[in-house]
C-alpha cells in the first residue's frame, strides 16, 4: 500500500496515500472506536461542516489574510463536500473525546488534501495549503463543532417537521372519516360519557400541531450560531468583523437566517439549544407513545378486548398462536419514544457536565440527537402509512356499547337529578339492565324525551337550559 508520511504533535505517523484524511484523524480511529457510528453516516454535518469551511474561506479572503488562490480551492473542495463526495473519508466515531476536535480535523485535512489535488499537487503537501493554518483559519473547533450540529440538526429537524405534517393529516382524516361514529369515553378505564371517534382522533392532531409548534421554535435557536468565537469566545486570532462576515457567507450558503450570538463567550459554553431541543423530541415522544398505547388498547382483541377499531393487519403476530395478528407498527413506534426520552437524559446529563468557558460533551449530545431525530421521522412515517392511513371503525359495535354503558347516565342528570342518576347506575350495575330502560320504568322520562335527550348529536357537545326543552324531574 502506497503510503504518505505526516507529523504532529505527537511524531510521525503513516497515512496511506489514497485517503484523504490525515494524521489527526487517523489517530482519532485508533482511539474512538466506539459507538461504529461515523461522521459519513450523517451527511447533514459534512455538508454542515463544508459549508462552515466554505463561509469561513471566503471571509477570510473578504478580510484579506487568505490568498484567493487559496480561497478558490478551497471552496471548490468544500462544494464537492456539500455535493456529496468524498463523504466516505468522514471516518471518525461519533462518539470521541476532544470536545469535537477530531471531527473539526477530519474536515480540515480531508478539505486540505482535495484542494491540493485540485492545485496540482500531491495529498500531504501541506507547506503549500495547511489543515489548521488556512482551512481552520479564524476558527477552532470550539465554534465550528457547535456550529456545525446546530446546521446539521436544523436540517434533519425539518425532516421531522415534514413527517409530522403528513402524520396529522393522516389523522385529520380519520377525525373527519369518524365524525359521527358515537363510542363511550373512557377516563381512568372506566366508561364516562359518550364522545365521537373523530373527536378521539381530532385530539391527536392537536397534539401533533402542538408539538410542530413547539419544534419550530426548538428549530429557529439554532439559527443563532459563535462562529467568530474561536477558542473560549475571545475572537482570538481572528481578524475584526470576521464574525460578521462568516455570517453573511453562510446565510448565503444555506439560506437559513442565522443570526450571531450576543454574548460569544456566553455561547462557547452554553448548550441550552440542544437541551431545549431534546425537551421538545422528548415531549413529541410522550405524545406518540400515548397515542399509540391508545391505538393498541382501542384494537384491543379481536373477540375478548374492546376492539372499538381495526388496525390493518401487517404481519403474523405468533409462531404458536394461528390467527393472531399483533399491533406491531403502534408497538415499534412505543419503543421509538423510549428511546428518545432515554437520549433526553443523555442529552441532560452531558449538558449539566460541562465545566468552565466549555463543554467537552457535545458529541453524546449530537449523537443522542441525531439518532432521536431520525428515529422519530421514520416512527412518524411508518405510523402514518402502515397504521394510522388504514384504520377502520367497528360502528354497530361502538353504538352498541354507547347504548349498554352505565356511562350514559351522565347525560340525565340534568333532567333526574344526580341522586336519582346514581341511584339508576347502581341498579343497572347490579342487575345488567340498561339506564333508559331502568328511567322508563320509573316513569322518570318517557320514551319521547329519552329520544331526544339521546340524540347522538347532542351527546357529544354542550348543552343549553337542558338542551331539548325537557324539564328536570322533581324530587
Amino acid at each position: 500500500m502506497s503510503i504518505r508520511f505526516e507529523h504532529d504533535l505527537l511524531g510521525e505517523r503513516a497515512v496511506p496515500q489514497a485517503v484523504y484524511y490525515g494524521v489527526h484523524t487517523l489517530r482519532a480511529l485508533e482511539n474512538f472506536a466506539i459507538s461504529a457510528s461515523r461522521l459519513a453516516d450523517y451527511p447533514d454535518l459534512v455538508v454542515a461542516l463544508a459549508d462552515i469551511k466554505q463561509a469561513a474561506a471566503l471571509a477570510n479572503c473578504e478580510l484579506g489574510i487568505l490568498s484567493a488562490a487559496k480561497c478558490r480551492v478551497i471552496v471548490l473542495a468544500c462544494q464537492e463536500l456539500r455535493e456529496g463526495r468524498l463523504h466516505e473519508h468522514f471516518v471518525v466515531d461519533m462518539l470521541q473525546g476532544g470536545a469535537g476536535t477530531s471531527t473539526n480535523m477530519n474536515a480540515n485535512e480531508v478539505i486540505a488534501n482535495r484542494a491540493l489535488e485540485l492545485m496540482g499537487q500531491a495529498r500531504g503537501a501541506y507547506a503549500l495549503l495547511h489543515p489548521n493554518e488556512d482551512v481552520n483559519l479564524s476558527q477552532s473547533t470550539n465554534d465550528v463543532y457547535p456550529c456545525a450540529l446546530k446546521l446539521a440538526l436544523h436540517a434533519a429537524g425539518l425532516r421531522l417537521l415534514d413527517a409530522l405534517d403528513a402524520l396529522r393529516f393522516a389523522v385529520d382524516a380519520k377525525a373527519v372519516e369518524f365524525a359521527a361514529v358515537l363510542k363511550m369515553g373512557r377516563t381512568q378505564l372506566q366508561d364516562a360519557v359518550p364522545m365521537t371517534l373523530g373527536q378521539e382522533f381530532a385530539t391527536y392532531s392537536v397534539m401533533l400541531d402542538a408539538d410542530r409548534t413547539a419544534l419550530l421554535r426548538a428549530l429557529d435557536r439554532l439559527c443563532e450560531i459563535s462562529l467568530g468565537a474561536t477558542a473560549i469566545g475571545t475572537g482570538i486570532n481572528s481578524p475584526p468583523g470576521y464574525a460578521q462576515a462568516v455570517r453573511r457567507h453562510l446565510a448565503n450558503l444555506t439560506g437559513l437566517p442565522l443570526r450571531t450570538a450576543p454574548d460569544l463567550v456566553a455561547a462557547t459554553q452554553d448548550t441550552d439549544a440542544f437541551v431545549e431541543l431534546s425537551g421538545v423530541l422528548k415531549a413529541c415522544a410522550v405524545k406518540l407513545g400515548k397515542v399509540c398505547n391508545d391505538l393498541r388498547m382501542l384494537s384491543s382483541g379481536p373477540r375478548a378486548g374492546l376492539g372499538e377499531i381495526n388496525l390493518p393487519p401487517m404481519q403474523a403476530g405468533s409462531s404458536i398462536m394461528p390467527g393472531k395478528v399483533n399491533p406491531v407498527i403502534p408497538e415499534v413506534v412505543n419503543q421509538v419514544a423510549f428511546e428518545v426520552i432515554g437520549n433526553d437524559l443523555t442529552v441532560t446529563l452531558a449538558a449539566q457536565a460541562g465545566q468552565l468557558q466549555l463543554n467537552a460533551f457535545e458529541p453524546v449530545i449530537a449523537h443522542s440527537l441525531f439518532k432521536s431525530l431520525a428515529h422519530l421521522r421514520a416512527a412518524c412515517h411508518v405510523l402514518e402509512t402502515r397504521c394510522i392511513s388504514g384504520i377502520t371503525a367497528n360502528t354497530d359495535f361502538l353504538h352498541t356499547a354507547v347504548r349498554a354503558s352505565i356511562g350514559l347516565v351522565t347525560a340525565l342528570n340534568p333532567y333526574i337529578g344526580y341522586s336519582r342518576a346514581s341511584a339508576i347506575a347502581r341498579e343497572a350495575l347490579v342487575s345488567g339492565r340498561g339506564i333508559a330502560e331502568l328511567v322508563l320504568q320509573k316513569g322518570w322520562l318517557s320514551q319521547s324525551q329519552l329520544d331526544q335527550i339521546l340524540q347522538p348529536e347532542l351527546l357529544t357537545q354542550p348543552r343549553v337550559d337542558g338542551g331539548v326543552g325537557v324539564p328536570a324531574a322533581a324530587g
